[in-house]
């Protein structure tokens, strides 16, 4: 008889997006510091019903944004390990009543909040601190660009209000981005 998880203490559901999820990984804080739980493959598993196949992260310095990047079938449970980032979610399912909204989190290394990304999403984040370390884990194994979409960070119809006090540092794939058709 397989024994039920206890679950409660690791999701809190958005209802604005479907499928969208905020997680506060268990910690324990002594006097040698602290001990964080960021993945325990039977609880994801068990509230999200995917399984995790590969892990990935960017290093980020001061003003770097990346994306707005997705694809039709890599859902993505990330994180910032070191920093702060404004991160930013676009519903990108046609079908869906939510088309083209979108939400931003500020996450950091002290508050450790993941969010759970489903496929057709777009995601994209800014790195607020001096460097950031971004790190995600994927239900699908990347094969390049080619099987993503990119749209523009700064897109009039999303309308996003990122935190700009500078130009942003954009790789040579966002720079070139469409805006959204």
């Amino acid at each position: 008889m397989e024994a039920k998880l206890n679950t409660s203490s690791y999701v809190k559901d958005f209802a604005t997006f479907e499928g969208v999820y905020q997680f506060s990984p268990r910690r324990h804080k002594d006097l040698r510091g602290e001990n964080v739980f960021t993945f325990e493959k039977n609880i994801y598993e068990q509230l999200l019903g995917v399984e995790f196949v590969k892990d990935e992260m960017s290093i980020s310095k001061r003003n770097v944004i990346r994306g707005l990047h997705g694809d039709n079938k890599t859902g993505k449970l990330i994180q910032v390990l070191h920093g702060e980032v404004f991160f930013v979610i676009v519903d990108y399912r046609k079908e869906s009543k939510t088309y083209l909204h979108h939400k931003h989190f500020l996450l950091n290394s002290i508050d450790r909040l993941q969010i759970y990304i489903p496929p057709n999403f777009l995601n994209g984040h800014m790195c607020l601190s001096e460097e950031c370390i971004f790190s995600y884990k994927m239900t699908q194994y990347y094969n390049g660009i080619e099987d993503q979409y990119s749209v523009r960070y700064d897109d009039e119809k999303i309308g996003i209000k990122w935190p700009l006090h500078i130009k942003p540092i954009l790789s040579y794939r966002d720079s070139f981005a469409k805006n959204h058709e």
